[in-house]
């Protein structure tokens, strides 16, 4: 309980500290206008309180990756809990803020557009395309997952796909009426539910600390049972992706940049936002480990159980909130997928209007736009029920390799303003060799051998590096 208590205690403390030191470099100018009242539309640009903003940015990034990404995360044992904590607070934290007050000054742009404005119009065209395919991707794995669950809850009595198609239409209401018709309405309902699922399970390990595995030097390593073929890095690093570092918070971050009302709460909204999540997912890593009297017992159950993160959820729920208080915390399970699909599929609709210059006020226009990207996600959601893993997989290297991305990029920006862009250099070179090697090693890359993956990924990064300081004539 040790490792645990300081890792999210240093969380915490560094949302204050590191927080506002990267707030005070960036230095945001409450008197400025936002784009929510010089761009005002009635839909996208619609001025919202920073309390109801913390809260759909926070919901709108803490879909599965939190949880089932902590539940395999906690596979490779207590150092788990090393890399949720800082990558949380110097990787995800700095990289959601920042990539959102950019576009804050930049009348909210979709990601693509600040890359491109940052790395040049070839890769903003790539990152146009890349980017889209990883929102359909998030919709389909995060339209999985919930039906799934809810599936569970009513025993059946509701069929799985029954499921799916009412999702899909609350996606489809929530990308194309105004942000705060569905949207803010709905998430505090949602919020309470996440809430009370990250609070109850909290509150119960902290009535079952016994089990839990500290971190020390006889168990730094790899403890994953398939640790040959899973190594520590690069694997670790991608299976706990939005509960550390996440692109397609970035994604997200330009919805509420178009409904801040100043751009002091840029701190609250995306630094805290990210330190949030970063909480639930260790207290997600943690309770597999404690419930199931450590890792040993955690590998037996996932073994049993086909590595399914959605029966540990159900386990545990029940096994330490009984049958109603798992009901609601299942129920913040749910939610947190939900919550991030619908504003994934309309951050795709923003992202394509942008790159057409196509106004959003009216209906039209958005049904223009967005029936295309809800046929793509059906006609994948009827390939992935046999292949849902390999969805998965590739969904979270794409995630990753879109925070190299924008963290590239916002480093660039930072270099140019002549701010201190070894805030963003740093992570983008660490997340840089870790999605270099990942998909060089993978099965579902390219199968290298480790070593000269991890040869080639570290070349990779060094080139960058080199490019970095000759195109933007900068001094290490």
């Amino acid at each position: 309980m040790i490792t645990f208590s300081i890792a999210l205690a240093f969380m915490i403390t560094m949302y204050f500290a590191y927080g506002k030191y990267v707030d005070r470099v960036f230095a945001p100018d409450p008197a400025r206008p936002t784009p929510a009242s010089t761009l005002y539309d009635g839909v996208d640009y619609v001025p919202l309180s920073s309390r109801k903003i913390f809260l759909i940015q926070f919901l709108n990034i803490a879909g599965l990756g939190p949880i089932f990404g902590a539940i395999m995360g906690a596979m490779y044992g207590p150092v788990v809990f090393l890399w949720i904590a800082l990558g949380t607070v110097f990787g995800g934290a700095v990289h959601d803020y920042l990539s959102g007050m950019i576009s804050l000054r930049n009348d909210g742009k979709s990601l693509p557009e600040i890359i491109g404005d940052q790395l040049g119009l070839p890769v903003k065209q790539v990152m146009r395309i890349f980017t889209v395919i990883l929102m359909i991707l998030v919709g389909v794995v995060f339209v999985s997952g919930p039906a799934d669950l809810l599936a569970k809850l009513t025993g059946g009595a509701v069929d799985y796909r029954i499921w799916i198609a009412l999702i899909l239409c609350y996606y489809i209401a929530a990308t194309l009426f105004p942000i705060h018709a569905i949207i803010g309405r709905m998430y505090p309902v949602f919020g309470f539910a996440l809430l009370f699922m990250a609070v109850g399970i909290l509150a119960a390990m902290l009535c079952h600390p016994g089990d839990m595995p500290e971190l020390t030097w006889t168990n730094f390593g790899n403890q994953h049972p398939d640790a040959a073929q899973l190594p520590l890095f690069p694997m670790l690093f991608v299976s706990v992706a939005c509960g550390a570092i996440s692109g397609f918070h970035a994604t997200q971050s330009p919805l509420m940049a178009r409904c801040l009302k100043n751009e002091k709460d840029g701190r609250k909204v995306f630094f805290g936002a990210m330190v949030a999540e970063g909480v639930v997912t260790l207290i997600w890593a943690a309770a597999a480990m404690a419930f199931f009297k450590g890792i040993d017992g955690f590998h037996t159950f996932m073994e049993t159980h086909h590595n399914s993160a959605a029966i540990v959820v159900d386990t545990i729920s029940h096994g330490w909130l009984g049958t109603v208080g798992a009901i609601l915390a299942l129920l913040g399970v749910v939610a947190a997928p939900i919550t991030s699909a619908d504003t994934a599929f309309r951050s795709a609709r923003l992202i394509i209007a942008d790159m057409l210059h196509r106004s959003q006020k009216r209906l039209k226009n958005r049904l223009t736009v967005s029936v295309p990207l809800f046929v793509a996600c059906a006609f994948l959601l009827l390939l992935s029920q046999e292949n849902f893993d390999v969805f998965w997989r590739y969904f979270a290297w794409s995630n990753q390799t879109l925070a190299v991305f924008t963290l590239w990029a916002v480093t660039v920006y930072m270099a140019r303003e002549r701010r201190n862009y070894w805030l963003t250099l740093i992570p983008a070179l660490f997340m840089t060799a870790v999605c270099s090697t990942y998909i060089l090693t993978a099965k579902e890359g390219f199968s290298l051998p480790h070593t000269l993956s991890y040869g080639i990924g570290v070349g990779v990064t060094l080139l960058l590096l080199c490019l970095f300081f000759k195109k933007n004539h900068t001094k290490g």
